[in-house]
């Protein structure tokens, strides 16, 4: 595989939702772009659809009020032209707080602007190695094909880590029992957009016991070095979270706070969330319940959840590796490879942890690589912005034990002065973020691209972001 000679041509590899993004800011600036996607000739592991920008753990963008972490990040992208953003407010279903997408409708939404892209040329062979000349993106997630990851490893040293991730089961809408759950969103917040799966103390005691002996599915060898997988903390396997301990989870995925159950009037012991999948409503995943338990196992124990006794699963949960950089030895904040300027990475392979994390590092790292065509300084951005933090550590020195991470308030610079009020607070450091984003952009002289002006208006004008508003 071979760059392209001429200096307005640039490569993209992996059409998930970093490589989208990246290969739009590209485009949009009249870069003529070479976008790789080995789908629909070859699937990863977890991977069964062919559109592009594909969402496989969860159809959940997180939440969209402007004080929370994952909706300043959306906020940030809007402002910056997000293609994610406008395609998952068009294909958006009802979930509470949260910015929930048809993953169906999204992903071909996504594919539709990107194909029809005149910039764009999409390539439908796999990348079995990185080019050697001209300037390109690497997007290609955690489940980059092993002929990739080995070049990349030869390329890169030792400075390449694997972890496991997994995704939850999804079930039949008209499957699940009306008469044992209730639909309620946490705190009243939404439009009772979830349905609650109630335990008493001692449905409880039976289900966890039953979870914890499951028996789980052998993990394939996708990993190039010889050493044991671990498990990575943001998506870990119920089952293994629910061996640390017989609360552990009831404080975690299984929390009832915030809920009560109408027909007793009374906070449940536990509670399972299943959240929509898709507009229609016929499809509902278990919100948390990421799982590498073998199939039957998941039949047999999930069917102890009060209300999914007769469920019919449409897709058993999966485990699959998660491949990511060593970035704080590899990256700069502008996500370029210090040692090869003219190769950016971009998505989860970064370490960057979530969908709209991983998006988000699509835009900066396609806007950047555009600018170091044209001749321009790289866009680095504020450190009291979420998309500037979250770049900001994947590429500091200092982080020994690196892991991945996703958007939080805790990486924020705090506020000059004390707030105690956590929402107060957290909505005056998303304030600042803002307009700490336009100062450093407006310099820059970057304005949001193909049309997407007024994208951020239409986030803010959306219900979620009205509630964000009102908060």
């Amino acid at each position: 595989m071979t760059g392209d000679k001429n200096e307005k041509t640039a490569w993209v590899l992996g059409a998930g939702l970093a490589g989208c993004e990246a290969a739009w800011q590209l485009a949009c600036r009249g870069i003529q772009v070479r976008l790789w996607e080995m789908k629909p000739q070859r699937y990863s592991p977890a991977h069964t659809y062919p559109g592009f920008a594909e969402l496989v753990c969860s159809n959940s963008l997180k939440a969209s009020r402007l004080g929370s972490a994952a909706g300043l990040l959306k906020h940030e992208m809007a402002r910056m032209g997000s293609l994610v953003v406008r395609c998952a407010v068009e294909t958006s279903v009802a979930a509470g707080g949260a910015l929930a997408v048809d993953r169906y409708r999204f992903s071909d939404a996504v594919t539709e602007q990107i194909r029809n892209h005149p910039n764009i040329e999409v390539v439908s062979e796999e990348a079995a190695a990185l080019p050697e000349k001209g300037y390109g993106i690497v997007a290609t997630g955690p489940l980059t094909s092993d002929a990739l990851a080995e070049d990349i490893a030869r390329r890169l040293g030792k400075g390449y880590l694997s972890f496991y991730d997994a995704a939850a089961p999804i079930v039949s809408f008209d499957s699940i029992d009306q008469d044992r759950v209730f639909f309620a969103a946490r705190y009243g917040r939404g439009e009772d957009d979830y349905i609650n799966c109630p335990f008493a103390r001692e449905e409880y005691e039976a289900f966890y016991e039953a979870l914890v002996k499951a028996e789980s599915a052998p993990l394939h060898d996708f990993d190039h070095r010889e050493q044991p997988p671990s498990v990575y903390e943001g998506c870990m396997p119920i089952e293994v979270m629910a061996r640390r301990g017989a609360d552990t989870i009831r404080y975690g995925p299984l929390k009832p706070v915030g809920l009560t159950d109408p027909r007793t009037g009374r906070r449940p012991w536990a509670v399972v969330q299943l959240r929509r999948e898709n507009r229609e409503g016929t499809l509902y995943n278990l919100v948390g319940f990421q799982t590498n338990l073998k199939f039957g196992e998941q039949k047999r124990v999930f069917s102890m959840i009060p209300g999914l006794e007769r469920a019919e699963f449409v897709r058993y949960g999966v485990m699959h590796r998660n491949t990511f950089l060593d970035s704080p030895r590899l990256l700069d904040r502008s996500f370029q490879l210090r040692e090869d300027p003219r190769i950016f990475f971009a998505g989860q392979v970064t370490g960057v942890e979530g969908y709209i994390e991983s998006a988000a590092s699509g835009i900066l790292a396609g806007m950047n690589l555009a600018r170091l065509m044209e001749g321009k300084e790289p866009v680095r951005l504020p450190r009291d912005t979420m998309l500037g933090a979250l770049a900001g550590y994947i590429s500091d020195p200092s982080v020994k034990d690196f892991q991945p991470m996703g958007s939080n308030m805790g990486v924020l610079p705090p506020l000059e002065e004390r707030v105690r009020d956590k929402s107060k607070r957290y909505l005056l450091m998303a304030q600042r973020a803002m307009e700490s984003l336009e100062a450093c952009l407006g310099q820059a002289g970057e304005v949001p691209v193909c049309g997407l002006e007024n994208l951020l208006e239409k986030l803010d004008d959306t219900p979620l972001g009205k509630e964000g508003q009102r908060e």
